[in-house]
């Protein structure tokens, strides 16, 4: 799927009395005001492409496009992988776009390449968190969140009600609702075959390493090849391994369950207690309207209590051989404005990464701001990490739903992560 936005007529929105003629193509004469200036078009490339998501990018560059008449905007959107697929291609063949989304796994090939452009110059730098920043890099830095996505659990309350059963708040909590929708022949977990699981497995196994602000130097042993990936996330896929042999997911659908899309679609059948995905899809969930009342909770997979998995998220990046750099620059440096980063945040059910951000409003996904709140986080796609783990851990997931076992599956991690390090 592919969504253009092109910047066609904004120019009738705008308070200018009269357009007396042109000095050529592409060029606008202001009888009042302005001499001749040429129009610049940049590309803008990525991977938003719901209707909701879409329009709050365009309102966003139609009001751009008012306040700088001579640039234009022009969105372009695909879905899923095949985004990621193209925005590499692009940038190999040297037509790639002046402003793209990205994200952990792809900035390490792009980085490495030399593609993407120094954004230390944006006047709205300061505004992000120090965990923002810090993911950003020092000195030098190549991209900018506009959200912070968070995983959660997706609670069907009235399911949960119905057989006198609480949302949990610690694994052996949850493993005992799971337990009982076994009993009474319910698979009580929906996954797909891409986040659902990485992100227990991620969150169960670096949650102290966080706690105790140990990340940096944990990561640095992992880059350098002094650990292994599988000493982390072994303890994480373990429990991921004892769902899936639990049956409290079924292997065999989760692996054709696509995120946010096939999932939502069987959890609002209301047939399941709970749902594992982003939290950004739950405004998507609403407008699908299910018949009951759900939450998105943290997840309950630490022995004592619930944590969440974060991401810097719908990262922009401009690239380093863009021909119109200084107007790319200034959309950037407009999408993060507070207020546009707030209702963009608001709009995909997300954190804002600013400091004086506030969560989204979203009425289904308030249980996860306390835990936010009180650092009971860990990045998934921590920018300090060199490996992709975003991309391995999907594929350890799918291998364990696909019945390898545990000791396998994080042989090939280690064996992948050591092959796929970015210097």
């Amino acid at each position: 799927m592919s969504r253009k936005i092109p910047a066609l007529l904004l120019f009738l929105t705008l308070a200018i009395s009269a357009l007396t003629g042109c000095g050529g193509k592409n060029r606008v004469v202001n009888d009042d005001t302005l001499d001749s200036q040429e129009i610049v078009t940049i590309t803008f490339f990525g991977n938003k492409y719901e209707p909701d998501n879409v329009t709050v990018i365009e309102q966003i560059m139609s009001e751009f496009m008012k306040e700088n008449p001579y640039i234009r905007v022009s969105y372009e959107s695909l879905k899923g992988t095949a985004y990621f697929d193209a925005l590499e291609k692009r940038m190999e063949s040297g037509k790639g776009d002046d402003i793209f989304m990205v994200n952990h796994d792809i900035l390490l090939k792009l980085e490495e390449k030399g593609q993407l452009a120094d954004l230390s110059g944006l006047s709205t730098l300061p505004d992000f968190t120090d965990e923002m920043r810090s993911q950003m890099g020092n000195g030098r830095t190549t991209w900018v969140p506009t959200t912070v996505s968070v995983f959660g659990l997706y609670c069907n309350l009235d399911l949960l009600k119905e057989h006198k059963q609480q949302v949990p708040g610690t694994l052996k909590e949850w493993e005992a609702v799971c337990d009982y929708f076994i009993s009474r022949g319910i698979t009580p977990v929906i996954a797909n075959n891409d986040i659902s699981l990485k992100t227990l497995a991620i969150g169960r196994g670096f949650y102290q390493v966080y706690q105790d602000k140990r990340q940096t130097e944990v990561l640095e042993r992992l880059n350098s090849s002094d650990e292994k990936l599988s000493e982390y996330l072994t303890e994480g896929f373990s429990t991921v391994e004892s769902f899936i042999k639990r049956g409290y997911v079924d292997a065999d659908k989760a692996l054709k369950t696509q995120k946010t899309s096939d999932d939502l679609k069987e959890f609002i059948l209301g047939e399941s207690p709970f749902m594992l995905t982003g939290a950004w899809a739950a405004g998507r969930v609403v407008r699908m309207k299910p018949d009951f009342q759900f939450e998105v909770s943290p997840l309950p997979i630490l022995d004592e209590g619930s944590m969440l998995v974060i991401n810097p998220d719908t990262r922009l990046s401009v690239n380093a051989d863009s021909e119109h750099f200084d107007a790319a620059m200034k959309f950037v440096e407009y999408f993060t404005k507070a207020g546009n980063i707030q209702r963009f945040a608001d709009q995909q059910s997300s954190f804002s990464p600013l400091k004086e951000g506030n969560p989204s409003s979203v009425l289904e996904i308030q249980p996860l701001i306390s835990c936010y709140e009180s650092g009971r986080t860990v990045i998934g796609t921590d920018d300090l990490l060199k490996l992709p783990i975003w991309e391995l851990t999907a594929e350890a997931s799918q291998k364990l739903l696909a019945g390898e076992s545990l000791n396998s599956t994080m042989s090939w991690l280690d064996q992948q992560a050591q092959e796929r390090i970015v210097p």
